[in-house]
């Protein structure tokens, strides 16, 4: 059964909008009507972003882990469209292989940056905003976080981190903003088919948006606070 969206008339803000999901996110809005402002360190017409550029899509280069940067992003488009109607915390990444004992404390670092500092900052920044128009957020946890596991603590840790920011946001502003998080495990991405044997498995970008089109939508008007499990058959 085909499921369609209509966002027309709202504005959608997407971090980490360059890489594979956060692209496949702002085309998705783009495609239901909203107008798209996508935000990533990577510019759009950088060779290693995966956004294509549209008219409904408005592009804000900016490094979501510095505060100053992401006040003035949210600002500007805020400047520039009127509003904010959703937040879409898609900037993340991964790092693993190693044991705690044997992890850099810059891989800590940079796992605990893009994956939770980013989704701290833009939700607080944004948040005034999604409270004028009741809107909602929707972040990216991981399966992973849900246990421990060898060899990548930092990440399951920082995406536990999103999970309960998740709820925290969603209880501070019940009848006002929703806020839910999705959990993929592995995406079907050029990265995850470099570094692993192809499974079909797999779930593609696409169908994490449509679940976070889902949760934006009046559809999930009765939905917060929740961890959305988007992984398939993986």
């Amino acid at each position: 059964m085909a499921v369609t969206f209509d966002f027309e008339g709202d504005v959608a803000l997407v971090t980490g909008a360059s890489g594979a999901l956060g692209s496949a996110v702002a085309a998705a809005f783009a495609d239901a009507g909203a107008t798209v402002a996508a935000a990533d360190i990577v510019d759009i017409d950088d060779e290693d972003s995966l956004l294509e550029p549209r008219e409904e899509i408005n592009f804000y280069r900016a490094d979501f882990t510095d505060e100053e940067a992401v006040a003035d992003t949210v600002e500007a488009v805020v400047s520039d469209h009127g509003q904010i109607d959703y937040l879409l915390n898609i900037a993340g990444t991964w790092r693993g292989g190693d044991p705690v004992h044997e992890t850099d404390e810059s891989t800590f670092d940079l796992l605990f940056d893009v994956n939770l500092k980013t989704m701290f900052l833009a939700s607080k920044h944004a948040l005034p905003h999604l409270q004028e128009t009741e809107g909602a957020i929707v972040s990216v946890s991981s399966r992973t976080s849900l246990e421990g596991g060898e060899g990548d603590a930092p990440y399951r840790a920082s995406k536990a981190g999103v999970r309960l920011f998740t709820e925290s946001i969603a209880a501070e502003n019940l009848g006002t903003v929703r806020a839910n998080a999705v959990m993929p495990s592995v995406l079907d991405t050029p990265m995850n088919r470099e570094m692993m044997e192809y499974d079909d498995d797999w779930v593609d970008p696409s169908e994490v948006a449509d679940v976070a089109m889902f949760l934006c939508s009046d559809a999930a008007d009765v939905t917060s606070g929740a961890a959305v499990p988007v992984y398939g058959e993986s």
